[in-house]
């Protein structure tokens, strides 16, 4: 079974370059972010057409997260992370996938850091720790995978002193990522690749993708139930070469069947 996220930066606007990646790689299940588009503009017929259903979550011009799957509607369990009733950003939706609780989000970027952008980061990472505590206690497979704007480590960023003030590198934000993971949850990447370059993320400017200047902010954290199912981690940095693509590449997952 292939896993896979990707954060698309607009889904309307990249929908050529998603189909062609569905067509090609063929994930099991999907999780999306950055829809940049409202709930009833989600291009959902395409989508069917490419032989996958879903729920999603839009926003206007910002935000939005989708979870697609080629094995039925994945059965919704959250659009909305616990803990805040008044935050109205469409970044969190989580669902029971195949027997997997897929947890699809797009954390807060956070900059200008200090200041009030940065503060609704640290406490949506707050809230993602206590309700990640919680699906630790389900006695099922769990990922919670999507782009959390954080870069754990220096490896995971070209020239990380030139980030060391940034939102996605500042010392709290790799603490919390790193307390985050403390509690029993495994990055994928970093158990299968612990020591190789690479990046999900290469911006649009000073020809970052050609110089594999990039970062590591799409991450797959997995649960211990599906840790041991763990086979392969990948990113398809092809994918971000394409004409009209996302600043994101690709990541994914294969797991043992059960």
């Amino acid at each position: 079974m292939k896993i896979a996220t990707y954060n698309v930066n607009g889904v309307n606007g990249r929908l050529p370059v998603l189909l062609q990646w569905l067509q090609e790689t063929k994930p099991d299940v999907v999780c999306l972010q950055e829809l940049k588009a409202p709930q009833d503009k989600f291009p959902f017929q395409a989508i069917l057409e490419a032989g996958y259903s879903g729920i999603w979550h839009g926003q206007k011009s910002w935000n939005g997260v989708a979870i697609l799957s080629r094995s039925g509607k994945p059965e919704e369990i959250h659009r909305v992370l616990p803990g805040d009733n008044d935050d109205l950003q469409s970044r969190y939706i989580e669902a029971n996938v195949n027997g997997i609780r897929v947890a699809c989000l797009y954390l807060p970027n956070g900059n200008p850091a200090p200041g009030p952008k940065f503060d609704y980061k640290m406490g949506w990472f707050k809230r993602l720790h206590f309700h990640a505590l919680e699906l630790l206690l389900l006695d099922m497979p769990v990922v919670m995978v999507g782009d959390y704007n954080v870069m754990p480590s220096e490896i995971d960023v070209y020239k990380p002193e030139r980030w060391v003030e940034d939102a996605l590198f500042r010392p709290e934000v790799r603490a919390a990522f790193k307390e985050l993971t403390a509690q029993g949850w495994t990055d994928a990447i970093r158990k299968l690749h612990p020591n190789e370059t690479i990046y999900t993320f290469f911006d649009y400017f000073r020809n970052a993708y050609a110089r594999n200047a990039g970062l590591r902010i799409d991450h797959f954290l997995l649960n211990p139930q599906l840790n041991k199912r763990l086979l392969a981690a990948g990113v398809d940095k092809n994918v971000r070469g394409w004409e009209k693509s996302s600043d994101h590449a690709p990541v994914w997952i294969e797991i043992k069947d059960q």
